[in-house]
């Protein structure tokens, strides 16, 4: 008989899993609170851009659908920083042209909705989840249009529906000794827009990420496939420098001026754009167990909430998906198996990504653009081309190792900072930062 497969929530996470489901035979029912995107304004609107990168690759690359969302992304090869000087550097993300796709999460979660549908799936939307009976994996949805409640059961229910998760709270309020924790960053942000230049253009290089640091806050901007730039401004809630302080328009100019001045004269609806909304938040989701019995199980950000400093959440997500996948082909229909393998290989790894987002966000407003700092990654990359059997950049390993778990390249980035240290402590480094001498003294301290 045919298995029904309930998923809440038809996000980018929940919707690659249906197709997942989908094509294991499965008949799989999405639901989602909010409204069809291909069918309303919002899509069409501006949304936080992503950047898929090889972790995010490898979970599209297991139901084949690469090369059609490869068609909407835009190639970012490094980081762009724009100094308070108005001097312009280049870093690279990896080597041998490795790179990351800027993608808009709108665009990308219409594709996956349709391939989702195209492989079988159903998805209902206006559809918010209010309750979920544990024992008989059978959720109860009440239409935010028609007010009707409906019950659907199923064999079993996955959470896919973001930081805020309805299937998260089931097992919050239904089980004994669930684990739960939600904490807020001081900062939020706003987005704001580049349009295309004159002509139609870019107004940037659009192979780049844009990054403006200034110590406490920074500007960012990655591209879309209409030649605009989707701005993100993430800046401290309160303080001398922050969203309360900015709440007049002379005043935030006056600030983007003295902070921004390159940026200023590429962003005609400035204004508009940031007084439009109040900033968002950024939270970091941790809880386990993720799962119940063989009934349910949460997945992305419904388990493992993160800030988007490293570019990790979708791509955490879609590998999630290929994980699940794997252990499936492993387990087959021992579900109960397949649960418990999966919250317990994947939990180390949500953890770790929680905390190197964190401590990234720190980097990129604060590091980027420090002398003592750029010279740090020229040793280690000089050291990496070198040696490259024995140190990957952090950055590399996260980002492009997808054969080493999140927890793995947490815990090898810790080793290698460590000796970083040292390294950057003797005396003269910055004479002999390419010499044979620094090259000896990390072989050596990597044998200790």
């Amino acid at each position: 008989m045919e298995k029904k497969i309930t998923i809440i929530g038809a996000g980018l996470v929940g919707s690659l899993l249906a197709i997942y489901l989908a094509k294991r035979g499965f008949k799989v029912s999405v639901y989602e609170r909010r409204p069809d995107m291909r069918k309303s304004t919002i899509s069409a609107g501006r949304s936080i851009n992503l950047a898929l990168s090889d972790r995010g690759w490898r979970g599209l690359d297991g139901v084949g659908i690469s090369d059609e969302v490869r068609k909407i992304g835009i190639a970012m090869k490094g980081r762009e920083i724009h100094n308070l000087d108005g001097k312009i550097a280049f870093q690279p993300y990896g080597t041998h042209g490795q790179a990351n796709y800027s993608v808009s999460r709108g665009g990308l979660n219409c594709l996956l909705m349709d391939l989702a549908e195209k492989h079988g799936a159903q998805l209902f939307f206006n559809e918010r989840c209010t309750h979920i009976d544990l024992t008989s994996a059978t959720a109860t949805l009440e239409n935010n249009e028609t007010k009707k409640t409906t019950q659907e059961s199923a064999d079993r229910i996955f959470g896919t529906d973001g930081a805020f998760s309805a299937a998260r709270l089931a097992l919050q309020i239904g089980t004994d000794r669930f684990s739960y924790s939600q904490s807020y960053l001081d900062h939020g942000y706003k987005e704001l827009t580049i349009p295309p230049a004159k002509g139609g253009e870019f107004a940037l290089d659009h192979h780049n990420l844009h990054i403006w640091p200034r110590g406490q806050f920074m500007l960012i901007a990655l591209p879309n496939l209409d030649r605009s730039f989707t701005c993100t401004l993430f800046f401290p809630f309160e303080g001398e420098n922050s969203f309360a302080a900015l709440d007049t328009k002379e005043k935030m100019l006056a600030f983007f001026n003295k902070m921004f001045a390159d940026a200023v004269p590429l962003m005609p609806t400035l204004v508009e754009d940031y007084f439009r909304a109040p900033p968002a938040s950024l939270a970091t989701i941790r809880c386990f167990p993720w799962s119940y019995k063989d009934k349910l199980l949460l997945m992305g950000d419904a388990a493992h909430g993160i800030v988007p400093f490293f570019g990790q959440g979708m791509n955490c997500g879609f590998e999630d998906c290929i994980v699940l996948e794997e252990l499936m082909n492993k387990h087959r229909e021992d579900w109960n198996a397949v649960f418990r393998a999966f919250e317990n290989s994947r939990k180390p790894d949500g953890d770790a990504i929680a905390e190197l987002a964190t401590e990234n966000y720190i980097e990129m407003r604060d590091k980027v653009g420090d002398a003592r700092f750029l010279l740090q990654k020229k040793i280690e990359a000089r050291f990496s081309e070198k040696h490259p059997e024995k140190w990957t950049p952090l950055y590399v390993m996260v980002t492009y190792r997808t054969d080493l778990r999140y927890s793995e390249a947490q815990e090898r980035g810790q080793r290698q900072e460590a000796i970083m240290q040292q390294i950057m402590a003797m005396p003269g480094i910055e004479q002999k930062w390419d010499s044979d001498e620094v090259e000896n003294a990390i072989l050596k301290l990597l044998k200790a």
